[in-house]
C-alpha cells in the first residue's frame, strides 16, 4: 500500500511540475490596457510601399516590408523583407537591412540610407469594407448582440460580444455567411497558441481564425482552409482590430447510394479581399465531422483563446 501511495504522489508531483512548466501567455482584450508595444504595432505606408510591425513580446519586434503597398492594397507579391528589432525607450530600433536602418517612434517608421537619405512611413489603421455589413432581405441573423437564442451553449461577454465555443442550432447546406471577429493581443505566443479559433462550415470545413498578422499566410493561418489550402494573400489585420469573413459555400453532393459526386466549394473574402476563389475542398478539415448529404451547423471554435464575434448572419441558397 505504501508503494502505491508513493507512486501516486510521484505522479501528482510530476503532473504539477508539468503544469507549472506550461507557458502562460499574457493576453490582452482591451487596446487601452495593451501597453506601448501594442501601440507601436501595426501597419505603416508611404508612396513606395508598406510595412507591418509585429510585437513579439518583451520589447521585441519584427518589421515586414512590402514594395508597392500592403498585402491586399498594392503589394507587388514579389518584394518582401523581414527585419528584427527591439525597443529602446520610446523608440524601436531594427537591425540593419542592407544599406538601410529603420526606426519606429510616435507612429512613424523612418528609414535612412548610409548616404543620409531619409524615407518616412506613417501608421494607418485599415478597416474591412464589409465591416458592419447589414443583412440583406431574407437573411437569417444569427447574432446581433441582442441574445444567443440561435446558438447551442452560446455565451456573451459584458460587451455583448459572442464568445467562441458555440454552434448554431440550425443546420445549413448552401449558404453565404458574414461574420466579424476580434483576436486577442498575445505578443509572447507563437503559432497555433496566438488567438486561435475557427469558423467551421457545416461543422466540417474550417476556415482558420488566428492572429497571423505579418506571417507568411499558410494553410493553418488566418484565411486558410485548415491544412487544405493557404490564402491567396495574408489579409490578417493586427489583433484587437475587427476583421471580417464573407464566405460563399456550396455543399458537397452525393448520389442516391450516398457516394460523393462533387466536393464542397468555398469562396472566401477576408477583410474584403478574395483569399479563396471557388476552392474545392476534398474532405473534412481537422476536427470536422464526416461528410454526408445532410447539412450541418456553423461552429465558432473555442481553442482556449478569448476570440469574440459579432454581426453574424447567413443567406441560404
Amino acid at each position: 500500500m505504501r508503494r502505491i501511495i508513493v507512486f501516486l504522489l510521484s505522479i501528482t508531483v510530476l503532473t504539477s511540475a508539468n503544469a507549472a512548466d506550461k507557458p502562460k501567455f499574457e493576453t490582452f482584450t482591451d487596446p487601452e490596457k495593451a501597453g506601448p508595444d501594442y501601440a507601436d504595432q501595426g501597419e505603416y505606408t508611404n508612396s513606395w510601399g508598406g510595412a507591418q510591425v509585429v510585437a513579439l513580446g518583451n520589447g521585441r519586434f519584427r518589421a515586414v516590408v512590402y514594395r508597392g503597398g500592403l498585402p491586399g492594397a498594392g503589394w507587388d507579391q514579389e518584394f518582401k523583407r523581414e527585419v528584427e528589432g527591439k525597443r529602446e525607450g520610446d523608440k524601436i530600433t531594427f537591425a540593419r537591412d542592407g544599406d538601410m536602418s529603420h526606426q519606429v517612434a510616435g507612429g512613424v517608421l523612418t528609414s535612412r540610407t548610409e548616404g543620409g537619405d531619409e524615407y518616412v512611413m506613417n501608421k494607418i489603421v485599415r478597416k474591412s469594407p464589409t465591416l458592419g455589413a447589414k443583412p440583406p432581405s431574407g437573411a437569417l441573423v444569427l447574432f446581433d448582440g441582442q441574445g444567443v437564442e440561435e446558438w447551442n451553449r452560446g455565451r456573451m461577454d459584458s460587451r455583448k460580444l459572442l464568445m467562441g465555443g458555440t454552434k448554431s442550432k440550425r443546420n445549413f447546406t448552401n449558404l453565404t455567411v458574414h461574420l466579424e471577429f476580434l483576436l486577442p493581443f498575445m505578443p509572447e505566443a507563437r503559432g497555433q497558441d496566438r488567438g486561435n479559433s475557427g469558423a467551421y462550415l457545416q461543422d466540417r470545413y474550417e476556415v482558420q481564425i488566428l492572429d497571423s498578422f505579418g506571417l507568411k499566410g499558410q494553410d493553418n493561418e488566418c484565411g486558410g482552409v485548415y491544412t487544405k489550402a493557404k490564402p491567396l494573400v495574408n489579409m490578417c489585420f493586427p489583433p484587437l482590430t475587427w476583421q471580417t469573413y464573407d464566405i460563399d459555400f456550396e455543399a458537397a453532393k452525393f448520389d442516391a447510394e450516398g457516394k460523393k459526386t462533387k466536393s464542397a466549394i468555398v469562396t472566401v473574402r477576408h477583410n474584403g479581399v478574395l483569399v479563396h476563389d471557388k476552392l474545392e475542398i476534398n474532405g473534412p478539415t481537422g476536427g470536422g465531422k464526416p461528410e454526408s448529404a445532410m447539412g450541418g451547423p456553423l461552429q465558432l471554435q473555442d481553442h482556449g483563446n478569448p476570440v469574440f464575434f459579432r454581426n453574424v448572419w447567413i443567406v441560404e441558397k
